[in-house]
């Protein structure tokens, strides 16, 4: 196989003189090259905008919405003895009621004389749920069979299976082993009675306020909560207190004072509503400082935004500028952004006063007018929600734009493949002509090298 190392012939540096031709062919790729790596800087910022004008529409979807300044909060004097919470904003109005707790609900208990180990316990319990001062309040029996090899530990656990309504514990005390039955719910009608038949042993664990004495007694009567609300009185099986007053669930944990009732406070929902114009006010910020940075110039070492001069962000920051520094006119007493407390700044960023935000939270209905409005009107929110959720649209202008610069770096990608391959196609015609040359000029050389020693050997005849 013949080996081929171009110049070797000639002396000439090809593989030089070849790369620098390349080189000036290939000038025009590096270009593209420069073209892609701009194109793809510019649809990331445009990413990155779209991502945060999606935000921005989000904030102004929500101070767009009329619910958001109908939020009610509630605030209780002392949380740890009466505390709630709002069901229904649209049942519950703002208001204020003190609450006053005399007893809490219990669940009925019962504890058992000691029983000796090896006791005969079989037969049967049947335990019922009802109202233990109304035996017509109670339900069916639940039947629970007793073996006479069944331990005490053995009687709690199979009661604890039948789902009776009631929870059985053994309790190990200096005298043995007691038998502790509790209802499984608070309040008076979830009280239990318990009857037995069979053996004494069982007799003696059975519990029926409406029945003989047995060696089992009462440790805690079933009670419902018993409170005041204004002085009213209320009452419930548990510690809960729903809709008794609309829209507001009440739980209550302590017993208070007869002279000191809690206060519980239903007022507006302002700090909600605080929270959403401060990150409205936040995601406009990042937006501003991202298209300020995307477009600026800065003489001083001339370079440039990723979007400077890119007539869609300039467009994109003038009109949101324009929106946002306009007149309202949806029928509220605040004009401008600046009547809240919001006003721009020096660098296009808006800023908080929150004296003022909270001198105008004084009035939800108006503030609710200028952002929502109502009655058919177009509050800010509403009119930037709809400008941006426009310019995110298929049809919009960042997805127009996007798809422009996809196009763009298609093209790019296409011209770069051509030009590679006219490139690749060059290097070889030129190595391929460099080849031949360098083999003419060899055989060249050798012949002047032939020559040269004919006539040496002549002149050496020739002067002998």
């Amino acid at each position: 196989m013949a080996l081929s190392s171009p110049g070797i012939g000639s002396g000439l540096d090809i593989q030089g003189i070849v790369s620098q031709l390349v080189k000036l062919e290939q000038r025009p790729l590096a270009k593209l090259q420069t073209d892609a790596a701009n194109y793809q800087a510019r649809l990331s910022a445009f990413g990155q905008l779209k991502s945060q004008i999606a935000n921005l529409n989000d904030q102004a979807a929500r101070l767009a919405d009329p619910s958001t300044f109908t939020g009610l909060t509630l605030t209780s004097g002392k949380s740890s003895a009466v505390n709630g919470r709002i069901t229904s904003t649209s049942q519950a109005t703002p208001t204020q009621f003190t609450v006053g707790v005399s007893q809490l609900a219990q669940a009925q208990s019962t504890v058992s004389a000691p029983v000796a180990a090896g006791s005969d316990l079989s037969g049967t319990l049947n335990i019922s749920i009802g109202n233990t001062s109304d035996a017509d309040s109670f339900g069916p029996a639940v039947s629970v069979e007793i073996l006479e090899t069944d331990t005490l530990s053995d009687v709690a656990r199979k009661i604890n299976e039948a789902n009776a309504g009631v929870t059985a514990t053994v309790l190990n005390d200096a005298q043995g082993q007691r038998l502790l039955v509790r209802s499984a719910d608070t309040g008076e009608d979830n009280g239990f009675r318990i009857t037995a038949t069979g053996s004494t042993g069982l007799s003696d664990l059975a519990y029926d306020p409406f029945g003989p004495p047995t060696t089992t007694t009462l440790a805690q009567a079933g009670l419902n909560t018993a409170a005041t609300i204004n002085g009213v009185s209320i009452s419930s099986a548990n510690n809960t207190f729903d809709d008794i007053v609309p829209g507001i669930s009440l739980t209550v944990s302590e017993v208070t004072p007869a002279d000191s009732p809690v206060l519980i406070t239903v007022a507006q929902d302002k700090a909600a509503v605080r929270t959403a114009i401060n990150n409205f006010v936040q995601s406009y910020n990042a937006l501003n400082d991202a298209l300020a940075e995307m477009t600026r110039y800065n003489p001083a070492d001339q370079t440039a935004g990723t979007l400077q001069g890119d007539a869609t962000a300039v467009g994109i920051q003038t009109a949101l500028r324009r929106l946002l520094g306009g007149k309202e006119s949806a029928g509220s007493s605040f004009n401008y952004l600046s009547d809240l407390g919001i006003s721009f700044q020096a660098d296009g960023t808006l800023r908080v006063d929150n004296a003022r935000l909270d001198a105008a939270l004084t009035d939800l209905d108006d503030v609710q007018r200028y952002f929502a409005a109502t009655d058919g009107a177009t509050g800010l929110a509403v009119r930037l929600q709809s400008f941006t959720e426009g310019m995110l649209s298929a049809s919009g202008v960042l997805t127009t734009k996007e798809q422009s610069i996809k196009s763009s770096i298609d093209r790019n990608t296409r011209e770069q493949e051509r030009l590679a391959e006219r490139v690749s196609r060059t290097e070889e015609r030129l190595l391929a002509q460099y080849s031949r040359l360098d083999t003419q000029l060899a055989q060249l050389t050798a012949l002047s090298n032939f020559v040269s020693q004919q006539v040496v050997l002549w002149n050496n005849q020739t002067n002998r």
